[in-house]
């Protein structure tokens, strides 16, 4: 048990939700799942009290989508303490700095208050930390009261998402609310970008904000249709369609490769006869928490960089953590140090004025993705030995060989298939990038998957309703 036997005292303290004491109903948890994400969407609308328009560039703008958070509102860090406290735990139950067994429902009670006291730690953090940088206005300006309000606002903010979260996991709801979130922001920004009517005024007269909107206008507008056209799917600094044509490619070809997968053929120890039981192991193994994770870290680098270089801009050390200009639309741009690295290239005359900064950034993105992934199974229930132990209390086994050989033959498939899944996840990141995806690669990546791994949890709820046998493959962050 380690260092989380001293956590013990604070069981009775931090919030929780209670499990359900029978099933839950298909419906009921349809209804739950539909409550979560109104509250959800509720909180991303009303607006923080105390707060004061600033100049300062937004620090998360870059994958505020993919973090599910709106800037200026109560959901205003999103999903990004929770999702880096996971992070952290992670890495240390990696590194068997601390240890867990899963199958000990007293360990799993300490992990989990663990989880949520280092999530709410780290939103208390963040809240103080963009109140006294100037986010919301000059702290000295904005008076110590103000400041301790939005703090306290930010901070509760934080903690219903912890709850919502939970009330999904524990068996109330579909899926989790963090993956619920995400996908309903990342599905959100497409719609808006490809119909949003607000017009924007760039230097050349007011435009349309919204791909489809934008082509429908100009082709009326324009006596010039070849010029409509062209401008229609080439303008740029807004959403066009040759954006939207290549956020719908990538779809397809990412709900294509979701369907890979090897089926090991099951049967039972003692009963005789003809199983169709199978195992399922997919490319996309350890599903989204790659890339999820590989965000959180990010994202991070982003945040303290910013914060490091506004206050110590000249600084050597800084500097080589990240240098940040202002680009045309006022928002900060890394431009130099391993912020910049590990940033997507912005255009293809990048990619070929700076090649070392695109294979960088390659990869970085395969190998952190891939490196996340083999490291997720072990801490997770999805290891070789975990699935082993799990097919040996049903009395199972894989066709053809003996209960002694199981592991030996998962090791052979699980951990190729994690550490591939997670390359695999990470290049359709860096595709979806290079192709000018509307949302980020990562985006798109993460609203399909979890969009994929709902209709799963769907026809799982079915097969449970009629009594069919499942095997659940998806091991969750939360």
């Amino acid at each position: 048990m380690g260092i989380l036997r001293y956590l013990e005292p604070f069981l009775n303290i931090v919030p929780e939700v209670e499990p359900p004491d029978k099933r839950v109903p298909f419906k009921v948890k349809l209804a739950w799942t539909a409550i979560t994400l109104v509250v959800f969407l509720v909180c991303c609308q009303i607006p923080l009290y105390g707060i004061r328009p600033s100049d300062h560039a937004d620090p998360l703008y870059w994958i505020r989508v993919v973090l599910a958070s709106n800037r200026g509102t109560l959901m205003e860090l999103g999903i990004s303490p929770i999702v880096t406290s996971g992070l952290v735990l992670q890495l240390l139950a990696g590194t068997k700095q601390i240890s867990v067994n899963v199958e000990d429902p007293k360990e799993r009670q300490l992990y989990a208050c663990a989880q949520k006291l280092l999530g709410l730690f780290i939103t208390l953090g963040e809240a103080i930390l963009y109140v006294f940088s100037g986010m919301y206005g000059d702290w000295r300006t904005l008076g110590l009261g103000n400041c301790i309000l939005i703090i306290i606002q930010l901070f509760m903010a934080g903690l219903i998402v912890l709850l919502l979260d939970e009330v999904l996991q524990k068996g109330y709801g579909m899926g989790s609310g963090i993956s619920l979130f995400i996908a309903t922001n990342i599905c959100e920004n497409i719609i808006w970008r490809a119909f949003s009517p607000t017009t924007i005024n760039l230097g050349g007269g007011p435009e349309f904000e919204g791909a489809i909107i934008a082509f429908f206008y100009l082709l009326i507008t324009r006596n010039n249709k070849f010029s409509a056209l062209r401008e229609a799917f080439y303008r740029k600094n807004l959403p066009n369609l040759t954006n939207l044509m290549a956020t719908i490619i990538v779809f397809l070809v990412v709900i294509y490769v979701q369907g890979f997968r090897v089926d090991l053929p099951l049967k039972h120890v003692k009963a005789r006869g003809i199983s169709n039981q199978t195992y399922p192991i997919k490319l996309f193994y350890t599903s989204n928490i790659p890339v999820i994770l590989q965000t959180a870290l990010v994202s991070n680098l982003y945040f303290f960089s910013q914060l490091l270089h506004r206050r110590y801009s000249k600084n050597f050390f800084v500097r080589l953590f990240g240098d940040w200009r202002t680009n045309a639309h006022g928002q900060y741009v890394p431009v130099g140090g391993l912020a910049y690295f590990v940033s997507p290239p912005r255009s293809m005359q990048e990619v070929v004025t700076d090649p070392f900064h695109s294979i960088f950034y390659v990869l970085f993105i395969l190998i952190s993705c891939a490196l996340f992934s083999v490291v997720w199974i072990e801490i997770s229930g999805g290891s070789p030995r975990d699935v082993a132990r799990q097919l040996e209390k049903q009395g199972l086994v894989i066709k053809g060989y003996r209960e002694q050989s199981v592991v030996k033959i998962l090791y052979r498939y699980i951990p190729t298939a994690a550490a591939l899944g997670g390359m695999c996840i990470g290049a359709l990141s860096i595709f979806a990038d290079f192709m000018g995806a509307i949302g980020s690669g990562t985006g798109i990546l993460l609203a399909v998957s979890i969009i994929f791994q709902y209709f799963e949890t769907y026809s799982r709820e079915q097969k449970s309703d009629a009594g069919t046998l499942s095997f659940d493959t998806d091991f969750g962050l939360f």
